[in-house]
């Protein structure tokens, strides 16, 4: 194993990032998680206040007798939030779903091998993709001034358009992390 290598996995250690994972860290890896788990953190205070909006939204239903479209579009525009920004807090974090099964099977070096390959030919490409995408449907919706088509809608539809566009952005830093990592156990000197 490289020095540096041993160097960035002692730092990575005392910041609280040990890999259980079993995969050595590198810098960039280092510096995107911290990135993304700061915002995965952040997003997942966006469950209290749609734990509040859906509460202001029932009472006002159900004691006052009187809906609101704006809150319940507020309530699945907040869900969609932070389901997108916590796509790629459970890629960092190795939360995400796989076929246990069969990975138990093989070696750490080619399961590394493996998630290097889907890393590169199916996760990054879509997250390039949709990213891109999501950035063009924002964009068009901001030189629309595109609104909810239902009355007392929500305003400024670019803004939940532009989530689509950071979550997958997110994403796709969250696969080059785990690709250095990946890619530092495959090739390090033994």
């Amino acid at each position: 194993m490289s020095a540096h290598m041993v160097h960035v996995d002692a730092d990575a250690k005392e910041a609280g990032h040990a890999p259980a994972d079993g995969l050595p860290h590198t810098t960039f890896s280092l510096a995107v998680d911290r990135l993304i788990k700061r915002v995965g953190e952040a997003a997942s205070w966006l469950w209290l206040v749609l734990v509040m909006v859906i509460n202001v939204q029932v009472l006002m239903r159900y004691v006052l007798g009187r809906g609101s479209i704006m809150l319940e579009e507020l309530q699945w525009h907040i869900y969609g939030v932070g389901f997108l920004l916590g796509l790629s807090f459970c890629i960092q974090a190795d939360r995400h779903v796989r076929i246990d099964v069969l990975a138990e099977r093989f070696t750490p070096r080619s399961r590394a091998i493996i998630e290097i390959i889907g890393i590169v030919i199916f996760l990054l490409p879509f997250a390039i993709a949709v990213t891109l995408e999501g950035a063009m449907l924002a964009k068009q919706a901001w030189n629309l001034n595109e609104v909810s088509a239902a009355p007392d809608g929500l305003p400024y539809r670019w803004v939940i358009k532009s989530f689509i566009a950071i979550g997958f952005g997110f994403v796709g830093l969250a696969a080059l992390s785990r690709l250095s990592r990946n890619a530092a156990l495959v090739f390090r000197r033994h």
